[in-house]
């Protein structure tokens, strides 16, 4: 299986070590094509332009098999990301973190995407685990 996992990079990320350990997990279920955006550093984008990275990423959201993607910190791109992926009829799974902040209604108010909230890691574990199991 391949794995998409979208999550704010030149954004706000509520946790920074969350979405390594949630790449970690969904390397148990295949190859997260996106496995590098877990260690994001100040060298992370040097060398290629913003065409390229759309046009990798755009390239990513094709070959995979499902699309998840952590909501829980805004983000234009991730944002983005889910629209591409809902347009090419990829199964969507958004996290997001219980923190009291609002998620975006664009997001909580679409009936296509499986949307769950979770307090602890382990629970954001479980849905991964239903949710790719169910495809």
């Amino acid at each position: 299986m391949k794995i998409y996992f979208s999550c704010s990079i030149r954004g706000v990320r509520h946790d920074p070590e969350t979405p390594q350990l949630l790449i970690d997990h969904l390397k148990g279920y295949g190859e997260v094509l996106t496995e590098h955006i877990g260690q994001v550093t100040e060298e992370f984008e040097a060398g290629i332009s913003e065409v390229e990275i759309f046009n990798r990423d755009v390239a990513w959201l094709e070959e995979a098999d499902v699309v998840v993607a952590e909501v829980t910190g805004p983000s234009l791109g991730v944002g983005y990301e889910i629209d591409i992926a809902e347009t090419l009829g990829k199964p969507i799974l958004c996290l997001y973190e219980e923190t009291g902040k609002k998620i975006s209604a664009m997001i909580l108010g679409n009936e296509g995407l499986t949307l769950r909230s979770y307090g602890a890691l382990s629970e954001a574990y479980e849905y991964i685990d239903g949710f790719l199991s169910s495809i």
